[in-house]
């Protein structure tokens, strides 16, 4: 039986850590063979744990003035609530290497880790794209547009047909000793940032 079927606790909402809308201007993304996920064995919508599969990296993508945007959207289906997730995000360059980025983003499936600006919980970093992954399904690119300097304006989103079963994972990785802070989840995630 699911541990999703039955509502289980309340919550409210408090003065002392208000909740703060937006997520920091930065995205990590891995192509989703390259990562082996760890999951908490008794919550599936936590992730504990991020391998390289061999010489694998995370590519970090840095933006500013609140550039980057996060979605996650409920779909019912006939089978059970299944989640449309998206990222959009822009990029403020115009070369080949950036160009062979987007087209790879558009062909293959990549996963994707945000950091909220909310700190003050247990789902302060999230993946997007766990289980289906995520493709490139818009690269917008106005080269009048003054306020991207004629740079890119990108959106990853779930394939066709293939929403997740989940919510965006919450990602909390503990140091080789100790339990999982904000801080050691960061540092394993910069760990493996291809240099």
């Amino acid at each position: 039986m699911s541990i999703y079927n039955k509502i289980n606790a309340g919550f409210k909402l408090g003065t002392a850590d208000p909740i703060t809308a937006g997520i920091e201007d930065v995205v990590y993304i891995f192509n989703q063979n390259d990562v082996t996920l760890t999951y908490d064995i008794t919550n599936p919508l936590i992730v504990t744990g991020l391998t390289a599969v061999s010489a694998a990296k995370v590519y970090k993508f840095e933006g500013t003035n609140n550039s980057f945007g996060t979605t996650s959207k409920l779909a019912k289906t006939q089978v059970g609530p299944r989640y449309t997730e998206e990222i959009d995000f822009n990029i403020a360059g115009l070369s080949v290497d950036i160009k062979t980025q987007l087209t790879a983003m558009g062909y293959g499936r990549v996963c994707a880790i945000t950091v909220n600006n909310y700190k003050s919980s247990d789902s302060a970093i999230e993946l997007f794209g766990a289980v289906n992954g995520l493709i490139l399904t818009d690269a917008e690119r106005n080269a009048a547009d003054e306020t991207l300097d004629g740079g890119y304006k990108l959106k990853l989103t779930n394939p066709d047909k293939l929403k997740e079963p989940y919510p965006p994972r919450a990602v909390s990785i503990a140091p080789q000793s100790g339990t999982a802070t904000y801080a050691s989840t960061i540092a394993a995630l910069e760990a493996l940032v291809a240099a």
